[in-house]
């Protein structure tokens, strides 16, 4: 594909949780798409290594390592991009985090704060730091990662369910707010995609994979870089005249 038909062609992006699972992924498609790469995640050999696979590729890539919960950590990977490239256009807001599949009466109230403290303060912090980069360059896309958790509730993920409702919220209030100055912010909700905390459950909990392919039209495990792609989607130009918007990506499960 030549470059001038490619979705993020000389882009400049972010994307947090990136050194694993649809992060991951998204860090390939988006730089296959033509974007200049910024990643942030915690672990710090697996960003070194896919920066260096990106680059040995042909693409511009750089990593920062940073927790997505402490805003000095967000401003440092925004400051990051834009010291390295000159600005930030679009932002994936990917880093996120789920477990416990516990009743919510029997719940550690640790693991509540943990749960939204990742999921929720994570995306605000995120949202602050990127929309105030994007401001003085006429604009840009963000989007953030929800889960069809986010569209609907599931039994014994009280805190989840409300943390990625919570994402929704702040897509559509972030939209709502900054469309007139250019900045479109939406978010992807996937359905059970393959990464490694969803083949961990699956392991654990036998038969749980094959109950969600029964309520699900398209009856798979939906793969990273299928997520991956509707992200960079909403991210590029093609997406102009999209914002707070919510676009499942889960097989049909919601529609059932």
């Amino acid at each position: 594909m030549s470059a001038d038909h490619r979705l993020l062609t000389d882009k400049v992006a972010l994307i947090t949780g990136a050194s694993s699972g649809i992060g991951a992924a998204a860090a390939r498609v988006f730089a296959r798409e033509g974007a200049r790469v910024v990643l942030t995640a915690r672990r710090e050999d697996r960003l070194k290594a896919l920066v260096a696979s990106l680059r040995e590729q042909g693409a511009e890539a750089e990593y920062v390592v940073a927790d997505m919960t402490r805003r000095e950590d967000t401003r440092a990977a925004v400051a990051h991009a834009v010291d390295s490239y000159g600005r930030l256009d679009v932002a994936f807001n990917n880093a996120g985090w789920g477990t416990g599949r516990e009743p919510l009466h029997e719940m550690d109230e640790q693991l509540y704060d943990r749960i939204m403290d990742v999921n929720v303060r994570g995306v605000w912090n995120c949202l602050r730091d990127e929309i105030a980069a994007m401001l003085p360059t006429g604009g840009g896309a963000i989007v953030n990662n929800s889960s069809v958790g986010g569209l609907l509730a599931t039994p014994v993920a009280a805190p989840y369910v409300a943390a990625k409702h919570a994402v929704i919220g702040l897509t559509r209030a972030a939209a709502a707010e900054y469309a007139a100055q250019g900045i479109r912010v939406n978010s992807v909700a996937p359905g059970t995609t393959r990464t490694e905390v969803v083949a961990e459950w699956f392991a654990a909990v036998p038969g749980t994979e094959e109950a969600l392919h029964a309520a699900t039209p398209q009856p798979r495990t939906a793969e990273p870089e299928e997520i991956a792609e509707a992200a960079a989607w909403l991210c590029s130009d093609r997406a102009s005249f999209v914002t707070g918007a919510v676009m499942p990506v889960d097989g049909g499960f919601t529609m059932v």
